[in-house]
């Protein structure tokens, strides 16, 4: 059950995707986005930015991992670029392509990166996809990782410049599956979660990511349309009911806020959290 190493680097084909104004509407509503211009769908909020990469990032993944071992996938980490805000109407193209596989003591790490380009070629974000597959072992590593963005100690030991507590409904993976695409069953199957040895259905990672981009865009008091890079890894899972809490340092650059999240639980959900906004 090795990962293909061969694969690294190999670029998927172009996929392309149309941005409409509906499907960046039910995206805000899917994710509690408190964003009026999201929840209008006159501009798509920062996450939103994966749902066009979704089918090329997968590609990507499937080209390395083994079959067997993709129930026990779940998303380690994202990192987005910005270059430019996504609109309705907007014709875009991604092809993604694994880049790096890493052993760690818990199981294998495979990191994808993803480029989305308008039609006639202009960047519109880079994102950088790790994926955690649970309990792999034996793993020769190869390729490069996604780019660090660890919360430092002497940032954590500052004041922070705020907090903001949010809840997340009990029926928000049933409502995120459908906008975003992601209709993995860890988030939909109570058995089949519970098979795969997860508590149950989880939140879907990149959902928990947008509630924290509202958070983190809110204690700032930026516009998130000068949001440059958001970057995440996911620590635990957050269930279906939970409150979470997301504290928020500034970073030292200006316009650089690190951050963490914690469920009410009393257990970090996401850890070594980075928002940088532009001008």
């Amino acid at each position: 059950m090795s990962f293909n190493l061969e694969a690294l680097g190999v670029w998927t084909e172009p996929k392309h995707f149309t941005v409409g104004r509906e499907r960046v509407a039910a995206y805000a509503a899917a994710t509690n986005d408190p964003v009026a211009a999201h929840v209008a769908g006159e501009l798509a909020p920062p996450v939103f930015a994966v749902v066009p990469a979704f089918e090329s990032s997968a590609e990507a993944v499937l080209a390395v991992a083994p079959p067997e071992l993709l129930m026990m996938l779940v998303h380690g980490g994202q990192d987005f670029f910005y270059h430019r805000p996504i609109t309705p109407g907007m014709e875009l193209v991604t092809r993604s392509a694994p880049v790096g596989v890493r052993q760690t003591s818990a199981g294998v790490v495979v990191a994808v990166k993803s480029q989305t380009r308008t039609a006639d070629g202009e960047l519109v974000n880079e994102q950088w996809m790790s994926t955690f597959f649970r309990g792999a072992q034996g793993q020769e590593p190869g390729g490069e990782q996604a780019p660090g963005h660890a919360l430092e100690e002497a940032v954590r030991a500052t004041e922070p410049v705020g907090e903001a507590k949010q809840h997340v409904d009990a029926d928000q993976p049933v409502r995120y599956a459908e906008p975003s695409g992601d209709h993995n069953p860890i988030h939909l199957d109570e058995d089949f979660a519970r098979a795969v040895g997860l508590p149950g259905v989880i939140n879907h990672g990149l959902c928990t990511m947008a509630f924290v981009s509202h958070a983190v865009t809110g204690v700032a008091e930026a516009d998130p349309r000068t949001l440059k890079r958001l970057a995440v890894r996911f620590a635990k899972p957050v269930l279906p009911g939970q409150d979470i809490a997301t504290r928020v340092w500034a970073a030292g650059a200006a316009g650089a806020f690190a951050f963490e999240t914690a469920s009410d639980a009393g257990v970090v959900v996401i850890k070594d959290g980075l928002a940088v906004f532009g001008s």
